[in-house]
C-alpha cells in the first residue's frame, strides 16, 4: 500500500532521471527547485495538462519549492514533441488571452501563494544573438532529427520549421534561468528535459534530475488536446465533467486512475481484476468520474452530478419515443452534425444553440470550441439533446 506522498510520485513516474538520486533528494531535508514549465496553447487546462500539475502538488505538500514557468516566449514558436506536424505558431494576442486565467485555475490545484511564478519572456527575450548562438553549439541536427516525430516528418517529406529545433534549446535555457534541480513533464517532454540537464552542466551548474508522466488518453482515444476537441477541463461544470468521465472506454478506466488521481496502484490493480472477474465496469466508472469531479470541485457538488447523471441515465428519465437516426461516421464537427440531424436548420442556427448552451450529448454540454477543428466523436446509442423537448437517439452506420 502507497503511504508517501513520495512513493505516489515515483510510482507514477515512467522516467526518472537518475533515479537513485531522485530517491535522495526527495528522501533528504532539502528543499528541492522543481520546475514544470506550461505553453499557454489554450485558455483552459485540462486533465492530462493538470496531472502533471497535481504532481507538482504532491511536491508542494511535500515542502519543496515550486518553480512554474508559463511559456508566453516559447509558445510563439510552439513545441513539437508530441506533434507528428509543425505545430501553428500563436500570436502575442492569442497567447495573453489564453494566459488570462491561467493562474486562477493552477491555483485550483497549488497554492499559488507558495510558487514562484515567471514568464519565460522575462529572460529569453533578453538573450542576444551571439549568447544564443553559443547556446545552440551544445547540440547537433542528427539529435533533433533522430527525435520520432521529426524522423517520421523527415522520412515521409514533410515539413520541418528550422525554429522548431530551437525549442528545447529555450526550454533547457529556463531551467538555467531559474537553477532547477528536479523538471517535471510529460512523456514526449523527455528530450527537451534532457537538453535542460546538458545545459545545466554546461553552464557549470548541477544537472536537474528529471521525472516524466504518461499522457493522457481523451474519451476518443486520441492523445487529449484541446486542438482535437477530444478534452475533459478542469473548469467544466460538475455534471458536465461527470458526464464526459462516463464516456470514457472501459480500457481507459485504469489510466484514468492512475494519472488523474493519487489512488494507489495496488488499489487500481485491484479494480482491474475486479471487471476481468465479472464487475460492472460502469459501476467502477461512475467512483472514477466522481473521484475526479470531487478533486476539482468538491465531494458536495460530485454527489450531485453523479444523482443528476443517475436521473437522467440510468434511471431512464428519457423519453420513450424518442426519434432515431442513422449517421456515417462517428467523428463530426457539432454545427455540422446538428445540421445532419436536422436539429438546426443552418449552420448559424446550430452555432447559435451552442453558444447559447443549449445541446447537448448524453446529457455532457457540447461547447462551441475556440478552433474550427474540435470534432465530438458518437457511438451508437449516444443521445442529442437540443433544449428541454428534443432527443435524438443516434445509430452509426459502419
Amino acid at each position: 500500500m502507497i503511504k508517501t506522498m513520495k512513493d505516489v510520485i515515483l510510482s507514477r513516474a515512467q522516467d526518472i532521471i537518475v533515479k537513485s538520486e531522485v530517491e535522495q533528494a526527495l528522501s533528504s531535508d532539502q528543499k528541492l527547485r522543481i520546475k514544470l514549465g506550461i505553453d499557454p496553447t489554450g485558455p483552459v487546462l485540462h486533465l492530462g495538462r493538470a496531472s502533471v500539475v497535481r504532481r507538482l502538488k504532491n511536491l508542494q505538500d511535500m515542502g519543496h519549492q515550486i518553480v512554474l514557468i508559463v511559456g508566453d516566449f516559447t509558445a510563439k514558436i510552439g513545441d513539437a514533441s508530441d506533434k507528428t506536424s509543425e505545430r501553428q505558431v500563436l500570436s502575442d494576442d492569442v497567447i495573453k488571452a489564453n494566459m488570462a486565467d491561467y493562474k486562477a485555475q493552477l491555483g485550483q490545484i497549488l497554492d499559488m501563494s507558495k510558487v514562484e511564478f515567471h514568464y519565460n519572456s522575462e529572460w529569453l527575450s533578453k538573450i542576444p544573438l551571439d549568447k544564443f548562438i553559443e547556446l545552440a553549439q551544445q547540440f547537433t541536427v542528427a539529435q533533433m532529427i533522430e527525435r520520432e516525430n521529426y524522423a517520421i516528418r523527415f522520412k515521409e517529406n514533410r515539413p520541418i520549421g528550422l525554429h522548431e529545433f530551437l525549442y528545447p534549446i529555450l526550454q533547457g535555457y529556463d531551467s538555467i534561468a531559474v537553477k532547477a534541480d528536479i523538471e517535471i513533464g510529460g512523456t514526449d517532454q523527455l528530450f527537451n528535459l534532457m537538453a535542460g540537464r546538458t545545459m545545466q552542466k554546461n553552464a557549470g551548474q548541477k544537472p536537474q534530475s528529471v521525472l516524466t508522466f504518461e499522457l493522457l488518453t481523451g474519451p476518443d482515444g486520441r492523445k487529449m488536446s484541446t486542438s482535437w476537441g477530444n478534452a475533459i477541463y478542469i473548469t467544466d461544470e460538475p455534471n458536465d465533467m461527470y458526464g464526459k468521465l462516463m464516456r470514457i472506454n472501459d480500457e481507459l478506466i485504469a489510466e484514468y486512475y492512475r494519472i488523474c488521481t493519487d489512488v494507489p496502484l495496488d488499489v487500481i490493480e485491484q479494480v482491474v481484476d475486479d471487471i476481468a472477474g465479472g464487475a460492472n465496469p460502469r459501476d467502477t466508472k461512475a467512483s472514477l468520474a466522481r473521484e475526479i469531479v470531487t478533486i476539482y470541485h468538491g465531494e458536495k457538488a460530485a454527489f450531485a452530478a453523479e444523482e443528476a447523471f443517475n436521473a437522467q441515465f440510468r434511471e431512464g428519465k428519457l423519453p420513450e419515443d424518442m426519434a432515431e437516426e442513422t449517421v456515417s461516421k462517428s467523428k463530426w464537427q457539432p454545427i455540422e452534425l446538428l445540421v445532419a440531424l436536422k436539429l438546426a436548420e443552418s449552420k448559424s442556427d446550430a452555432r447559435r444553440l451552442l453558444e447559447q448552451g443549449g445541446v447537448r450529448l448524453n446529457g455532457v454540454q457540447i461547447k462551441q470550441e475556440r478552433t474550427k477543428t474540435s470534432e465530438i466523436t458518437v457511438e451508437p446509442d449516444d443521445v442529442i439533446q437540443v433544449g428541454k423537448r428534443r432527443f435524438v437517439k443516434l445509430r452509426v452506420k459502419g
